[in-house]
């Protein structure tokens, strides 16, 4: 085998063995219990090229369980929709947070597009 045929395989073994690391995992919650009502945070200082999200209510070992809020990475473009419960007939959804295109941004660029 040549050199670059084993180069070639490595990294095919590499990109196929990272794979699984760089998936998302999805998964729906739905519980009887309504969360409680949000804590009151005091949010840190601001800090350059951060987004503060906001704490949550997150199910765990069958109970309500706060995860206070934290800083990441702005993502110019986009906005953050945060994780939140919902009602959704007798249950409660839970939604991860995540990042979607912020509509202005999305106009701008089909604007450009066309001229």
């Amino acid at each position: 085998m040549s050199i670059w045929n084993m180069l070639l395989c490595t990294c095919a073994a590499m990109a196929i063995s990272a794979a699984p690391a760089a998936a998302r995992v999805n998964f729906d919650i739905d519980i009887g219990v309504a969360p409680p009502p949000p804590q009151v945070e005091v949010i840190p200082e601001p800090r350059t090229g951060y987004y503060w999200i906001p704490g949550y209510w997150a199910w765990e070992d069958d109970r309500h369980v706060w995860v206070g809020g934290r800083w990441i990475g702005e993502r110019p473009g986009y906005v953050w929709a945060p994780e939140h419960w919902e009602q959704r007939g007798d249950k409660w959804h839970f939604e991860r947070g995540y990042w979607e295109r912020h509509r202005e941004h999305e106009e701008h660029e089909e604007h450009e597009h066309r001229h």
